[in-house]
């Protein structure tokens, strides 16, 4: 199979462009994302593509870059420039970005500030991503959108390329909708219909990508089907990817010269003492604050440490420019300086505090020399530091106190787990650890090392792409393919040439839109004229296929020449003929069971309400509100499948209806028995919800069959139509097909 060309998109390029005096200089830039996406490429995932690409912001001026091109370094990727004016950028970035999207997904809603300005610059850069982008692209490329600042690209690049095989990750947490819905409704609607337009979209735990599902329901009433939804003719998917770490890269590391240097030098300070590390990017969501509290009640609370323990605190400098940031650095030096001089003593610090960065060599050399990592963010996406230690810890010597809402606190549970707001538990957690066995280290941390060896960086990207082309398959695979004019005027044909012709109709959500309530659906003078003109058609055999009871049906087509299926196929009447019942009989009492279980869901789920058929039982959840309904939806029908097994029946998932009917009555077998009645020579058959897919199953290997879906999902039948409306129009047309001549 040929091989398709990838295309990495980030807010910046994976490079740092300087101009200083002694001219342009490049480095590779450093970071989670960056870690992870190069490595995943250096290590043969560039091998599954015919080229890579990475596009974002280079940092400096397209005359800068024209003068580094020629000095940058080697990479695994060409690189695409986004060159976009610094004012728009320092709008789009530090204005809608950082501070609307990263304060309000990390749970701090007070940070927030709602400028219209950051709003309206952060949609015209990602407008110029997605036109320059565009350029580049053909149908047949693979695009993987990479974090926040990027949400509405994807449906930006559907709207140029709308075959597109494109993925997005998030990279920091999606909040719950109770906070998402603090946003301005349009920022939502934007936000979440960009995301929508990629074929996955990637989180690294399930709790945020249920956040996001929960959001879309909320926002924009749309449904999901487990993982998956449907959004504009496409099957979207939302999984989760926790993203890793080079393992080895970090666990072999342990054994480099210049390493081992570095950590004799950190022995040599530490000496007797025991040693706690801590390694941040300046961040308010790092908690970095709160773990100062809880450092500072660890000394308080077991007075037996002081003097034997040393805090190594490093804070890389990131956002300066953003004032939450700069407040935060203040709050972080004056705490360090109050606990050491208010602690501390002349021959004892309590913290040695660095507010720069840190070399490779170096951090490895704290992870592999202190005792403890102390790493306790008030909220965070994933936190690659925790994994990164572990990775280090060759000798299976340290402990991990991990905060609990981060994201790696999923995988890693053999950390000491806190709550980071927690002081006294920091506090005991870190004299746990301190004090924990040699025996007990080494086994939690192979237990760790084995988790993130198995499901590396590597995998984590590799796992992205085979799901997202899973994804595309399945695109393919059920494609919906609506009745366009070509295959409209082949149906038309194949029906004025049939000799003998069979007409199957679902009535609700086909022949007419549902209503709030069941009564209300009558059909109307239009659509009985329409039935009766195909029904007088001395060639057509004419069926209403419906769920509902036959005394409804019987009253609405009084006088129309069509036969009736009620109740889904258990009571069957032929045009100017006798209801006939199925032979499958009630077992015991089973109604009235059903009813009760059903009943306590019309009290759980306001504007839920039951339908009582003589073989079958209803609860409607139409009109209820859309996410509570679909939650009460589910969990009611795990509710009623045990005793449905006990007593066989059936339990129905339909639309906005969960139906309880015996087993062995469906519309597939009703249709089966019509079919048996005469040798048809053409067969329409239209239907809108899962109760119909066993017609459309029925007639999946007839050649004579024309099987429509009513609305946006795949399904077995051959072809949709978007409405009742449309099937209207063509039952309509149909009518006038074939002069009819008196019913014998």
């Amino acid at each position: 199979m040929q091989k398709k060309r990838l295309f990495i998109v980030s807010n910046r390029l994976p490079i740092t462009i300087e101009q200083t005096e002694n001219g342009v200089t490049s480095r590779p830039s450093s970071g989670g994302l960056v870690s992870a996406i190069t490595g995943y490429l250096e290590k043969g995932g560039s091998e599954s593509f015919s080229e890579t690409f990475w596009a974002g912001v280079p940092g400096c001026t397209e005359k800068i870059w024209s003068v580094a091109t020629g000095g940058i370094a080697s990479a695994p990727y060409s690189y695409l420039p986004v060159f976009v004016n610094w004012k728009k950028y320092e709008l789009y970035y530090n204005g809608f970005s950082n501070s609307v999207l990263w304060p309000l997904f990390h749970y701090f809603p007070s940070f927030v500030d709602y400028n219209t300005s950051y709003f309206d610059a952060w949609l015209e850069v990602n407008g110029i991503f997605a036109e320059q982008l565009a350029a580049k692209l053909r149908k047949d490329d693979i695009v993987w959108i990479q974090d926040y600042h990027l949400l509405p690209l994807a449906g930006l690049l559907r709207d140029h390329l709308p075959g597109l095989t494109i993925g997005f990750f998030l990279h920091i947490p999606f909040p719950s909708y109770e906070l998402f819905r603090l946003i301005p409704k349009n920022w939502q609607r934007t936000i979440l219909s960009g995301m929508l337009g990629a074929d996955l979209v990637g989180f690294h735990t399930i709790d945020y990508a249920l956040h996001f599902l929960a959001s879309v329901e909320e926002v924009l009433q749309v449904e999901h089907d487990g993982q998956h939804m449907w959004w504009e003719n496409r099957r979207v998917k939302t999984d989760a990817f926790p993203i890793s770490i080079d393992f080895e890269k970090f666990h072999h590391a342990f054994d480099h010269p210049s390493v081992d240097e570095m950590r004799r030098r950190y022995l040599e300070l530490k000496g007797t003492k025991k040693m706690i590390f801590s390694v941040d990017r300046l961040d308010y969501t790092k908690g970095v604050a709160n773990r100062l509290k809880g450092y500072e009640a660890f000394i308080s609370s077991y007075p037996e440490y002081r003097g034997n323990v040393i805090f190594v605190l490093v804070i890389v400098p990131s956002r300066d420019v953003i004032i939450k940031y700069a407040e935060r650095k203040k709050i972080i030096d004056e705490s360090v300086g109050n606990i050491n001089s208010s602690r501390g003593d002349v021959v004892w610090q309590p913290i040695i505090y660095k507010y720069g960065h840190l070399s490779f060599d170096e951090l490895v050399a704290l992870y592999t020399t202190c005792d403890l990592a102390l790493i306790t963010p008030l909220r965070d996406g994933m936190n690659l530091v925790s994994k990164e230690f572990v990775a280090s810890r060759k000798d299976g010597r340290g402990v991990l106190v991990l905060s609990e809402v981060a994201g790696a606190a999923r995988e890693l549970t053999e950390a000491l787990l806190v709550n980071p707001n927690d002081a006294a538990e920091m506090a005991a957690a870190i004299k746990a650890g301190l004090e924990m066995s040699p025996e007990a280290q080494r086994e939690r941390l192979t237990e760790m090392q084995d988790r993130i060896r198995t499901y590396n960086v590597y995998t984590w990207a590799a796992d992205f792409f085979r799901e997202l082309a899973v994804v595309k398959d399945a695109q393919l695979e059920f494609e919906i393919k609506f009745l366009d004019k070509v295959t409209k005027v082949e149906l038309l044909d194949s029906y004025s040439k049939a000799g003998k012709r069979l007409l199957l109709l679902d009535y609700d959500g086909t022949l007419v839109p549902f209503a709030r309530f069941p009564g209300a659906a009558a059909p109307d003078a239009v659509l009985l004229g329409i039935l009766r003109a195909l029904g007088e058609n001395f060639l057509n055999e004419l069926y209403i296929v419906s769920g509902r009871d036959s005394q409804t049906l019987e009253k609405w087509f009084d006088g129309i020449p069509v036969g009736l299926i009620a109740e889904h196929g258990a009571k069957v009447r032929h045009r100017d003929g006798d209801w006939e019942t199925s032979t499958i009989a009630p077992s015991g009492d089973w109604r009235s069971k059903m009813e009760k279980i059903m009943q306590e869901y019309v009290e759980k789920c306001p504007h839920t309400f039951i339908e009582r058929k003589d073989f079958s039982i209803a609860w409607h959840y139409r009109n209820a509100d859309l996410v509570d309904g679909a939650v009460r939806a589910r969990e009611l029908y795990d509710d009623l499948m045990r005793p449905a097994g006990q007593m066989s029946l059936n339990v129905l998932n339909g639309h906005k209806v969960i139906e309880v009917r015996m087993r062995g009555i469906n519309k597939g077998a009703a249709v089966g028995h019509i079919l048996g009645r005469d040798n048809y020579e053409f067969v329409l058959c239209l239907g809108d919800d899962q109760t119909d897919e066993d017609m459309f199953k029925k007639l999946a290997t007839r050649e004579d069959a024309f099987t429509i879906k009513v609305g946006n999902e795949a399904s077995f039948a051959k072809y949709n139509l978007h409405n009742p409306a449309m099937v209207q129009a063509l039952l309509h047309t149909m009518a006038s097909y074939a002069p009819a001549r008196p019913l014998r």
